[in-house]
């Protein structure tokens, strides 16, 4: 039965134009529901200029919930610990290889958790950075030169690393930036303008993809 119900959602995913993105929550104690301005920020940006129909308001899905099949982008933030069982890592593995895609944003803090936990995903796969030549960093929005740096904590080098599936990008995780932290409300943060509009813009350029491809 299970199974069925996998294969059924599975083609309900690879059927759907759905323009919809979702918040992932986790177990482990981990901050999941961090920021809670940005990603509606986001879907407000994106909606104007890139002309994507995201619903303003969006949904939190538990990430052993077979309702992740019902958004084509996933997005997880954090600032401490994940924790995925096996039956998440399953679920979530099952989801990406049927054409999900997942945002992690490092929220200073995530990085040891996220890669343990990842290894239960896909245990033979290795974060590898994405070139500035990868679509991503060229929809509707370049970055010529990869990853923009939003946020300075350890001074270290922006990065954006991705999990490879079959050839296929299927996690994009930017690193040492706080990207999220620039969808936020100004007041938040006090960033420029202009620190804000490039997070904006790479996020964008993060939704496009996730819809494409």
């Amino acid at each position: 039965m299970k199974q069925f119900l996998f294969l059924l959602f599975t083609l309900l995913f690879l059927n759907t134009n759905a323009q919809e993105v979702a918040i992932l929550k986790y177990n482990g104690g981990g901050d999941w529901y961090a920021n809670p301005t940005a990603i509606p920020n986001l879907v407000e940006f994106a909606n104007k200029n890139i002309k994507t129909n995201i619903s303003k308001n969006p949904q939190t899905v538990a990430v052993n919930s077979e309702d992740i099949f019902n958004f084509p982008l996933l997005f997880l933030t954090g600032h401490g610990n994940v924790l995925f069982s096996d039956d998440d890592a399953n679920n979530l593995r099952n989801y990406l290889i049927s054409g999900g895609f997942l945002h992690i944003s490092d929220n200073y803090g995530l990085d040891k958790f996220i890669r343990r936990e990842l290894k239960k995903v896909f245990p033979k796969l290795e974060f590898k950075e994405v070139p500035t030549n990868h679509p991503i960093y060229n929809q509707t929005f370049k970055f010529p030169n990869g990853m923009p740096k939003i946020h300075e904590h350890d001074k270290k080098v922006a990065q954006g690393f991705g999990l490879f599936y079959e050839g296929r990008l299927v996690i994009f995780y930017d690193y040492e930036t706080d990207l999220s932290d620039g969808w936020e409300d100004e007041i938040i943060h006090n960033n420029p303008k202009s620190v804000r509009e490039k997070a904006l813009k790479m996020g964008a350029n993060i939704v496009e993809y996730a819809f494409k491809n």
